[in-house]
């Protein structure tokens, strides 16, 4: 009888089996699938967060879904599969976990787990670069989400010596890369996207490397602002549904009565 995870195999096989199977799926790429393993992996965090394991164990499905998918396509081209990726994956764990698969070391702290680790990942990642490249600070710096990938490269020029000597210098900085965005926002210029496409990254980087003296996750901080706006914005729809009004009926100065009223009611009850 084969297990649910081979049932599984079946079911991804036939979504991409040519001509019989799903035309969505045979259609995507590796490229095309990137943000739905983004979305499904942050859909997975918010279960988390709520604790509910029901959620927890739908979202983590379709994470799997993701790489399951990839895996398959990949082994189409004969690239890889997912036994590959297990045994890759298992060999690593082993080799990152000396004190439980050589010498039985019980004595470590989870924080000293952790040094450990790090240093050997460090190690494979010094071997392999040195095979590839001189540079201190390679492209796997940005195999993250931007805002991670940000604070990142600037950990990695603060071990180099190549850093602001504090928060208040990054503050400058910020407001010079918004000075810059400014100019280019100009009522009196024509607005250059690409230039305003620059210069807004060039903010956003900055705000990073403040955020980072600062010992403040970025991520952390935006995730959190978002989660505040849209509890914010949901008050403001109760406040309008009380008072029997459609904020489609509504111009922006209207709102904003309401959306202050929300934030109003909002700090009143810390």
């Amino acid at each position: 009888m084969k297990s649910n995870f081979e049932k599984l195999k079946d079911v991804i096989n036939e979504l991409r089996t040519p001509v019989t199977g799903c035309p969505w799926d045979l259609k995507q790429t590796h490229e095309s699938l990137l943000k739905y393993l983004l979305e499904e992996s942050y859909e997975f965090v918010e279960a988390v967060e709520e604790k509910d394991p029901k959620k927890m164990e739908e979202e983590i499905g379709d994470v799997l879904l993701q790489v399951l998918l990839h895996s398959h396509m990949a082994s189409e081209k004969g690239q890889f599969d997912i036994e590959s990726v297990s045994a890759k994956l298992a060999e690593k764990l082993i080799r990152r976990h000396p004190h439980v698969f050589e010498n039985k070391d019980t004595s470590l702290s989870p924080e000293q787990v952790l040094i450990n680790w790090e240093l050997i990942k460090k190690e494979e990642k010094a071997r392999e670069d040195s095979e590839k490249t001189h540079h201190r600070i390679t492209a796997s710096a940005l195999n993250a989400p931007p805002l991670m990938a940000a604070v990142k490269i600037g950990k990695k020029t603060n071990d180099l010596k190549f850093d602001w000597d504090d928060y208040s210098q990054v503050a400058y900085k910020v407001e010079e890369e918004w000075q810059e965005l400014k100019e280019e926002l100009a009522p009196n210029r024509e607005l250059n996207k690409a230039a305003v496409f620059e210069e807004m990254g060039d903010l956003l980087f900055s705000v990073a490397q403040l955020a980072r003296h600062l010992d403040i996750d970025p991520h952390d901080a935006l995730r959190f602002a978002n989660k505040k706006f849209l509890r914010r914005f949901h008050a403001m729809e109760d406040l309008m549904l009380a008072k029997g009004v459609q904020l489609e009926s509504m111009n922006q100065e209207q709102m904003d009565v309401y959306w202050n009223q929300a934030k109003r009611n909002e700090k009143a009850q810390k």
